[in-house]
């Protein structure tokens, strides 16, 4: 009887340790520092650099793990004189050295960056109403998709995919609300649905975003192929990453509409080659071969869509490997990649050659033998600038609820003429199949 209230007594203590305490109980939330907080890097602790039980300090910013009495986050509490963290996975609050969880409404929006959350209803509001969002230090204004992405070092074929991506409508719908991929091992997909919320997010502390936690999912999945310090294609880079996300979703049976890539962006080819019978393929993206530019003209040299979209009639062979190509099935989005780098045994050579393209209304029916009316309205636009093999890439696209266009290069958003957007040296675009 004595041994079973000694127990007794140990869990009214213990209760008594971990009792919840609200606002008016916590002394130390005015010291939390909003403008410090940053949760786009790499949730490892300064520390150990464990990525297990992380602990963000809402004071300093930085990340510490556990808070237990022999832990970095305890010990910084102690020394630093910083009472409030947040735990990364829960989101619950703690105020150390005591030990006892904080709950209060004020410290909703910290955790609404650490993981923002969209339902139906707000996603499907995102298109038709533009509501402009000011960061938190006031120092400017920005539209919730609209947002600047960190350049972490020679990234920007990362930023111009991303920002194309997050264009095409039910694709970022799907990675906008978690629950869709939640049975998905991928990491790989999670940070993308992660980078998805966050570029998406009306309630930032700034008005931009780093890329970096997706980036580091990047490197891993690829095996370093694509990678921080490297700059690489786009072009391989969104042909990498769509069937990569498409593999990861149709690993696992249980995820609803795990086909979303092919429902977007899959359309199907018939090829035909001499001497053979006819076969069918699928794709993601269609190559446009751009005409030879003159070797002695100070023009600069020009071509219309429709001249390099001949290639898919059906009709035109392709004069190296005897074969020809015909558009049977488009999908409801269509990825253009124009051929501009041709690769020798010593150097890279780029076409500049200006290819005219119409940015609302495309009708294919009239380039390629389809049965039906097929019209298209652009609404990403990636261009390379400067010299092959080095050079920076930025990107043109449509903010739909706006109806605008933006020129996007890293950090840099701003808003700009459709003329513009058909005047520069096209290397990727998204084309939308209208409703």
């Amino acid at each position: 009887m004595k041994r079973q209230n000694t127990i007794d007594y140990e869990k009214q203590q213990l209760i008594k340790k971990q009792k919840v305490v609200e606002t008016s109980s916590c002394p130390y939330l005015d010291t939390v520092n909003r403008q410090v907080l940053d949760f786009d890097f790499e949730k490892c602790c300064s520390v150990s650099l464990s990525n297990l039980n992380v602990y963000a300090c809402l004071v300093c910013g930085k990340y510490f793990q556990g808070r237990g009495h022999k832990s970095h986050a305890y010990t910084h509490s102690l020394e630093a004189g910083h009472h409030v963290f947040i735990n990364l996975r829960s989101e619950k609050v703690y105020c150390l050295p005591d030990g006892y969880e904080i709950i209060d409404p004020s410290l909703d929006d910290i955790r609404g960056v650490l993981n923002p959350r969209f339902n139906t209803d707000l996603v499907l509001q995102l298109d038709k109403n533009p509501q402009w969002s000011r960061a938190l230090d006031g120092s400017q204004y920005y539209l919730p998709g609209m947002v600047g992405l960190n350049n972490i070092k020679e990234t920007d074929f990362v930023n111009v995919v991303i920002q194309s991506l997050m264009r095409v409508t039910p694709f970022r719908n799907f990675f906008l609300i978690p629950e869709n991929y939640k049975d998905c091992k991928s990491i790989l997909v999670h940070r993308f649905g992660e980078l998805t919320r966050k570029i998406w997010h009306a309630k930032n502390f700034k008005g931009h975003v780093s890329p970096h936690e997706f980036l580091q999912a990047v490197m891993k999945a690829s095996s370093l192929r694509f990678r921080i310090g490297v700059q690489s294609d786009p072009v391989e880079f969104m042909s990498w990453l769509l069937n990569t996300i498409h593999a990861d979703l149709k690993s696992n049976s249980r995820i609803r509409n795990n086909n979303i890539v092919h429902q977007c962006f899959q359309g199907e080819l018939e090829v035909v080659k001499d001497g053979a019978d006819a076969s069918r393929m699928p794709f993601l993206m269609l190559g446009l071969d751009l005409p030879a530019p003159p070797l002695c003209n100070d023009t600069i040299p020009q071509v219309s869509l429709f001249n390099i979209f001949k290639k898919f009639d059906g009709e035109t062979v392709n004069e190296v490997a005897r074969v020809r190509y015909r558009v049977t099935r488009l999908p409801r989005y269509l990825i253009l990649h124009m051929r501009r780098f041709t690769k020798n045994d010593f150097f890279v050579e780029k076409n500049p050659t200006i290819v005219n393209f119409p940015v609302k209304n495309l009708e294919l029916k009239d380039y390629l033998p389809l049965p039906t009316s097929n019209k298209y309205d652009l609404v990403a636009n990636i261009v390379h600038d400067g010299k092959p093999g080095e050079g920076s890439y930025r990107v043109f696209v449509q903010c739909k609820s706006e109806e605008v266009w933006y020129e996007m290069q890293d950090l840099h958003v701003a808003e700009t003429l459709p003329e513009t957007v058909g005047v520069s040296e096209a290397y990727m675009q998204i084309y939308e199949k209208q409703q």
